[in-house]
């Protein structure tokens, strides 16, 4: 019997599609803060709207990724356990708002997300806080490499998809420290569309196969790569990364943590297995997810719901009573 098959004749659980709820419902409760300029009341509303809804779960979910430490973070800490504690076992990482400066200005592409694998798979790159990453659709797997010159990567990236490189886009954070990385880009012909936050909606973006972006390139959060990582294997496209401590002590805890550097770290060494779930709910408008606009008496969200296993990409409109969540 083949693999396609065999998902068609014995169907397991999706265990995204419990989670989605838990999205929603951060991304519902951010939506009195949009564009008020209070990043932290905005995420501290999503967060605990998060945490409620995982409480219901049927699982037993560690958080890998979470919003910090212990003594750092009340809620959603990295180690906290989370689910009803009946169910599979697993690794998450969780965003309550992954662009909570873009909340707090009303700006596009703040998303809430939860990415789950099973337990043991996640790579916990904590102790390093920033990786340089390569994201693209499945035309460029075996054809790109992070370690060539980024001129390089485009025109075979280019060649791959039967188009001229001028017609390429290239997601990049916006940051002085990719002055550099935005001109090669320009000088191999390519565009770029600088985000101001929320590299993982411009990976997602860039793998997916109806995506805006071509690629996603540049130096970013390591959580964000782990989650990342989880929707590329969904999508069939290629995620690379090398970690990118910023100094001398920073390597050191890396290297204590046993994290490799000098790596090029694939997504099957991000996350391991294939079954992995990636889960995103837009609370602004973005390239990924339309964002929670209230209709009335109705809120509306859109989230994308993603799993590795099956290769099944869905896409889920939902409309909430206002009374019901912000009455």
């Amino acid at each position: 019997m083949s693999e396609t098959a065999d998902v068609y004749q014995h169907p397991d659980r999706n265990l995204a599609l419990e989670l989605v709820r838990a999205t929603e419902g951060a991304a519902i409760r951010a939506v009195p803060f949009i564009g008020k300029g209070d990043k932290n009341a905005a995420d501290g509303a999503a967060v605990d709207a998060m945490r409620k809804f995982l409480a219901t779960v049927n699982f037993r979910g560690t958080v890998v990724i979470g919003e910090g430490e212990k003594d750092e973070a009340p809620m959603l800490y990295n180690g906290e356990v989370v689910g009803n504690g009946e169910g599979p076992e697993c690794d998450i990482a969780v965003d309550p708002i992954d662009g909570t400066s873009l909340t707090a200005a009303g700006r596009p592409n703040a998303i809430s997300m939860i990415a789950a694998s099973d337990r043991g798979t996640m790579l916990d790159a904590s102790s390093v806080f920033y990786m340089d990453k390569l994201v693209c659709g499945a035309a460029g797997v075996g054809v790109v490499d992070i370690r060539q010159p980024v001129g390089e990567n485009l025109r075979a990236l280019a060649k791959a998809l039967d188009k001229p490189v001028g017609e390429l886009k290239v997601a990049i954070l916006d940051r002085p420290r990719h002055a550099g990385l935005i001109a090669q880009v320009h000088e191999a012909g390519a565009g770029t569309s600088l985000l101001l936050d929320g590299d993982v909606a411009g990976g997602i973006d860039a793998a997916s196969r109806d995506g805006q972006f071509d690629m996603c390139l540049g130096i970013g959060g390591s959580p964000e790569g782990v989650a990342t990582a989880c929707a590329v294997k969904a999508l069939g496209g290629l995620i690379q990364t090398v970690l990118a401590p910023k100094d001398d002590e920073e390597k050191q805890h890396g290297i204590d943590a046993g994290l490799k550097f000098d790596h090029v770290y694939t997504a099957d060494e991000l996350v391991g297995g294939d079954n992995t779930f990636f889960v995103a709910t837009g609370v602004t408008d973005g390239s990924l997810v339309s964002g929670v606009h209230q209709l009335g008496p109705i809120i509306r969200t859109e989230s994308i719901i993603l799993r590795g296993r099956s290769g099944t990409i869905r896409r889920v409109s939902a409309d909430h009573l206002v009374e019901k969540w912000l009455g």
